[in-house]
């Protein structure tokens, strides 16, 4: 009987997907619902490449705002750390889909 080697599983099946998929699914979730430490959680996962989600400052600006803006401190803190290290455009983009989600966020709630 040959073993399967761990790497030949991992090739097949790799779990940390899923898991990343179900994180961010339930922050979506809980952000949708107001959670602002789900915002922040999104946040630092953008930021840090967490979870096995991509590294992505737009999004991160965009959720430490979202965070920041319902009186979240230390997101506010982390979107300002982030914002040194990003352009006026990234920023202005990261802003432009705050609003966009406020404003969805806000139809849904109509």
């Amino acid at each position: 009987m040959e073993l399967t080697r761990i790497e030949d599983f991992a090739k097949i099946r790799p779990a940390d997907e899923t898991r990343a998929d179900l994180h961010i699914a339930r922050c979506l979730a809980a952000a949708a619902a107001g959670d602002t430490d789900a915002c922040f959680d999104l946040g630092v996962a953008f930021s840090t490449g967490a979870e096995g989600v991509a590294s992505d400052m737009i999004e991160a600006h965009k959720w430490f705002n979202l965070a920041a803006v319902a009186g979240h401190e230390e997101a506010a803190w982390s979107r300002a750390d982030i914002s040194d290290e990003m352009t006026a455009r990234e920023i202005a983009e990261a802003q432009r889909r705050a609003r966009e989600w406020l404003s969805a966020e806000e139809r849904r709630a109509a």
